[in-house]
């Protein structure tokens, strides 16, 4: 027989697995496309630099870059543990921590349209 805690704890890991759309947010000043992606960029260039696994930091940029259904089969394929639902605080299998900031996975509500 399996402990209730032990159940419960499977139940909570299998909820916090599923990932959703970040809520929105604004950037402190108003930002263009192109300073968003330069923004993007740099991150990613450095994020393996922060510590972690490059196979999961190319695993949660391609999850951060797909929509909803397809991010949550990379992040489950790479078994990715999700601590924050929108992604934004994330482990590997081995407990190495990954933070995303918003501006990788959604844009602000700020965000100057290119006309």
């Amino acid at each position: 027989m399996i402990p209730s805690t032990v159940l419960y704890f499977r139940m909570c890991d299998e909820a916090a697995k599923q990932i959703r759309k970040p809520k929105p947010w604004k950037h402190s000043e108003p930002i263009t496309r192109a300073q968003l992606v330069q923004m993007r960029d740099e991150f990613w260039d450095t994020a393996p630099h922060y510590g972690g696994r490059k196979e999961i930091w190319d695993a949660l940029r391609a999850a951060a870059e797909s929509d909803i259904s397809l991010a949550q089969a990379i992040v489950d394929s790479a078994g990715i543990i999700v601590q924050a639902p929108d992604l934004t605080i994330c482990y590997d299998e081995r407990g190495a921590k990954y933070e995303l900031p918003k501006y990788v996975l959604s844009e602000p509500t700020n965000l100057i349209r290119d006309n």
